[in-house]
């Protein structure tokens, strides 16, 4: 038997405590606690970020940093839709519309470079569309078969589409075509006739397995880019599963077998010869499922349940522990506060003024809510330095309780108490801002008609800064003086949610991509390139706890937070951000907060024993 040493290259060395950084095949033994340690195989199914559509059927492929879905099934009336949504490896994105509108089409390529060909329109299709990373284009290479249920794998120029439904009466198909760029080849056929199957590989190497012919199967082909083999089988019999890998490492999940309602949530790997059951399972059982990745990372994006869902969960099997970006409860103010602002971290955070208790601020340590000293003035709808830290708050403008005066004051806060500035230029309520007490920027707001102007404080005097494009309030905004963004709001004349985002680099406003929603009285933290904004108002009235994150070019998803809310304080940055109070729909203001942390990836160290 070979040692240990002649295997990794190392000896297994005795340490007081576990390495920092271990590296793949280490062992060590831990004197301090007497366990012999090294890093263990982790294999799980996690919550990521959700799509923003709730679609199922669509045709899907990528990577788990570059993916794309396509079109789909809403399962309402009209029941097909034409939406593309990216997948960037942090959230889902809007894309491109495809062409041909369409579900249970097939798909190769990437979010970059991607191809979708086949499905239902009605009838049934033949066309197929290349995608860039922005736009579809209807290629004049149509598929031999008009097909749906099919499946496909490889590039946007070298694809495979094999298997589905066709003409007449949804015969079952087991034909294969091949894509070059140039046009579509027929291949050999599949050796059992099927729709709905899994897939993994690419054009010259693919492994289609499950599906339904004349019952739920369970068995599996190969494709060597010439012919069809039979393989082993799969463990649990399924149709409508979800598929990522290669010929030779693949991963199956999800799907429908027999019985009512029969949504499963079983896994199963491949390893080239025989699959292998996983103690891995989605959380949710589902099928018609979005499916990209590989077999050590793959998606499980949307599907049925049998309703169309946003759910999406990430597989991960590796040397590291996965903890998905997630919202959690904190602890709740010590009173209930609408309209209010905010500032700080995570866990040195600070909330002032509100509908309920105008002159009230709390300070957070990550765990709980702590009186204050009083603002001087007592206001709500007000805005703030949202990027200041929790010892150099800055509050300006907002509103008296009971309405009837606009304010101009600032104050800022010291660590121990607040203390009057100047005043700004314009007396104004339902603005946001952005910066630091020494350079900070307003955002819109109402005076007497919605607000273009933006005004910059440095620390001592309010001066004209650069107009934004569209008037508004009720907006959210989050970055610094020289790199700053803002998102929503009400616009004129008929006070309606924009969907506007601007960009403001120090002198003047840029339009930037528009969020997925109009929205008001949203929360916002973090830089004009890495931002997150959570909570709002969504037409034609609804609040929500949609969370979206901002790269400086595009938005895409986060996991929602578990109280939907409006007009609360949010503080801290795109992976550790606080959002405290706010009211619902019926305007009950909140105590409630919560805390988001990105995802995190840390090494699984285990225990071993010698026998």
């Amino acid at each position: 038997m070979a040692a240990y040493k002649d295997l990794i290259g190392q000896k297994i060395t005795k340490v007081t405590s576990n390495p920092s950084e271990p590296k793949t095949g280490q062992m060590w033994y831990n004197s301090t606690n007497g366990k012999l340690r090294g890093l263990g195989i982790v294999e799980a199914w996690s919550s990521a970020p959700p799509t923003s559509s709730n679609l199922f059927r669509r045709a899907s492929a990528g990577t788990a940093t570059s993916a794309f879905l396509a079109s789909g099934d809403t399962g309402t009336t009209p029941t097909i839709a034409s939406t593309t949504e990216e997948y960037n490896g942090s959230g889902f994105s809007n894309g491109g519309n495809v062409n041909t509108a369409r579900f249970s089409a097939a798909a190769s390529g990437n979010e970059t470079a991607g191809l979708i060909f086949g499905g239902f329109v009605p009838p049934y299709s033949n066309a197929t569309e290349s995608y860039n990373g922005s736009s579809w284009t209807t290629t004049p290479y149509t598929l031999n078969t008009a097909r749906f249920v099919t499946m496909g794998c490889g590039t946007s120029t070298s694809a495979l589409c094999f298997g589905g439904l066709k003409s007449p009466s949804n015969a079952l198909s087991g034909d294969t075509e091949e894509y070059d760029g140039e046009g579509w080849t027929a291949g050999n056929s599949m050796n059992t006739s099927r729709e709905s199957t899994g897939q993994a590989g690419i054009q010259t190497a693919a492994l289609a397995f499950g599906g339904y012919s004349t019952t739920f199967a369970t068995n599996s082909e190969n494709y060597d880019g010439t012919s069809w083999s039979n393989t082993n089988s799969m463990n649990t019999a399924r149709f409508s599963l979800g598929g990522a890998g290669t010929s030779t490492s693949a991963i199956a999940y999800g799907g429908q077998g027999p019985g009512s309602p029969g949504m499963l949530s079983a896994t199963e790997t491949w390893d080239g010869s025989s699959w292998t059951t996983s103690p891995a399972t989605l959380a949710t059982a589902r099928y018609h499922l979005g499916d990209f990745g590989s077999s050590t990372n793959a998606f499980a994006a949307g599907g049925s349940t049998p309703t169309a869902q946003t759910i999406t969960e990430e597989y991960n099997k590796s040397t590291n522990t996965i903890t998905a970006a997630a919202w959690a409860s904190g602890g709740a103010t010590n009173t209930a506060l609408g309209t209010t602002a905010g500032n700080g971290t995570q866990t040195a955070g600070m909330i002032y003024g509100g509908t309920e208790n105008a002159n009230n601020s709390e300070l957070y340590d990550g765990s709980s809510w702590t009186a204050a000293p009083t603002l001087n003035t007592g206001r709500y709808g007000a805005g703030e330095a949202n990027s200041a830290p929790q010892t150099t708050s800055l509050v300006f403008g907002g509103y008296a309780n009971p309405p009837g005066t606009n304010y101009a004051v600032t104050e800022e806060w010291n660590g121990s108490s607040w203390s009057n500035q100047n005043d700004m230029p314009v007396s104004m309520r339902q603005l946001s801002g952005f910066g630091i007490q020494t350079a900070a920027v307003t955002v819109g707001g109402w005076s007497t008609d919605y607000v273009s102007e933006s005004y910059e404080y440095d620390g001592t005097n309010w001066t004209a800064g650069g107009n934004i494009n569209t008037a508004r309030e009720r907006a959210a905004s989050f970055g610094l003086e020289s790199a700053g963004a803002t998102v929503g709001g009400n616009v004129p004349p008929s006070h309606a949610h924009t969907d506007t985002a601007e960009e403001y680099n120090g002198s003047s406003w840029t339009t930037a991509t528009t969020y997925p929603t109009g929205i008001k009285h949203a929360a916002a933290c973090g830089t004009q390139t890495d931002g997150l904004v959570f909570s709002g108002n969504t037409p034609p009235n609804s609040v929500t706890g949609l969370t979206l994150g901002y790269d400086g070019t595009s938005w895409s998803t986060r996991p929602s937070m578990g109280t939907a809310r409006q007009a609360g304080a949010g503080a801290g940055t795109s992976t550790a951000a606080l959002m405290s109070a706010g009211s619902n729909v019926g305007g009950t203001s909140l105590t409630t907060t919560e805390e988001f942390t990105g995802e995190t990836t840390a090494a699984n160290i285990a225990d071993f024993t010698t026998s």
